[in-house]
């Protein structure tokens, strides 16, 4: 499922260009294409297989509106960044009852997502320094019918003062529509 891909290699891609992790603790990894570094701490796999096989789930069910990954300072816990993973349901269930099929060439899915990791990669000239230590979440806005696992909590809204955002390309598998967006800390009072 390319919507599920590029939640998972776009999170780690971010992981790796935004230096919240040591670089060396990720692993290059070929797929669609492109060469994506991944990371190998077994804590950051556990946390994203736990929420991704999660998201996985309601995507196909379409419970999920949004995917956000939130990147704050360590230490005063202010939101540094958001990058924000819209989705929105384009497929159509079939007559027969059977599952849902894209009817969009794979070369053509598979072009636009290498074309949004490549942006997520370019970000990096223009996103502030993130000169301190950073942590990150993974927050599912979904629908409020979903039963939300007992280990998992509910978050506030992550809100930046003084934020600017930069819009990402779009990407369509005919199933799923992805719109991207990445939302920063101005520099300035």
């Amino acid at each position: 499922m390319s919507t599920f891909f590029i939640s998972d290699y776009g999170i780690n891609s971010i992981l790796f260009q935004r230096g919240i992790y040591p670089s060396e603790t990720f692993n290059p990894v070929e797929k669609y294409g492109l060469t994506i570094l991944v990371s190998s701490d077994e804590g950051i796999k556990h946390f994203l297989n736990s929420v991704l096989s999660q998201i996985k789930e309601w995507l196909v069910e379409k419970k999920v509106q949004k995917l956000t990954m939130v990147i704050t300072n360590v230490n005063t816990k202010e939101v540094l960044e958001r990058w924000d993973f819209s989705v929105k349901y384009e497929g159509k269930k079939p007559t027969d009852g059977g599952p849902e099929v894209g009817n969009k060439p794979l070369k053509e899915i598979q072009k636009e997502i290498q074309d949004v990791i490549r942006q997520i990669t370019a970000t990096v000239t223009f996103l502030p320094l993130l000169d301190c230590v950073c942590s990150f979440d993974v927050l599912i806005h979904t629908l409020d019918d979903v039963i939300v696992p007992d280990l998992w909590s509910e978050t506030g809204p992550c809100i930046m003062a003084n934020s600017q955002e930069v819009r990402l390309r779009t990407f369509s598998t005919s199933l799923h529509k992805m719109e991207t967006i990445v939302s920063y800390k101005a520099e300035g009072p």
